[in-house]
């Protein structure tokens, strides 16, 4: 069976760094700000409260490459094929494949490279792990951090 991460969360207004490098994310809060789901890049799928699953790459850290390691941990998704605004609304994340871990690049250029394999390899991995497939998430507070089993 397999285990994925969930978090429940309302969208929060960022920097706009991501729209800036053209990956708009729906950034979460986390309220676990030690770790207890490893920081990196991952494949997964976001529910909006109309109950669409969109497939997402969702990068959880402290934004290495532009915060070090001062940053504060929040979760970033980046729902694929989808455009429009999520600001103030209440999404559901599944994190189901660990893709890499987080990295200071030295350039946005890099950095965009990195987000288009990522975007990549996250798009191969929602194909082959439908969201009908997911797991319920449950309910737990704004922020935290779930382990489910599909």
């Amino acid at each position: 069976m397999p285990e994925y991460f969930v978090v429940r969360g309302t969208v929060e207004h960022g920097d706009e760094r991501g729209r800036e490098l053209g990956f708009p994310t729906a950034n979460i809060a986390l309220r676990d700000q030690d770790g207890s789901v490893g920081d990196g890049v991952w494949a997964g799928w976001v529910q909006r409260g109309d109950g669409t699953r969109v497939a997402a790459a969702v990068s959880v850290g402290r934004r290495p490459t532009y915060y070090g390691a001062d940053g504060y941990r929040l979760l970033e998704a980046h729902l694929l094929e989808f455009t429009g605004d999520l600001y103030d609304e209440t999404l559901v994340v599944w994190l189901g494949a660990h893709l890499r871990d987080q990295q200071a690049y030295s350039s946005a250029e890099d950095l965009i490279t990195a987000l288009k394999n990522d975007i990549a390899v996250a798009t191969q991995w929602t194909a082959e792990h439908p969201a009908a497939s997911l797991p319920e998430p449950g309910d737990s507070p704004l922020g935290e951090v779930r382990r489910v089993q599909g």
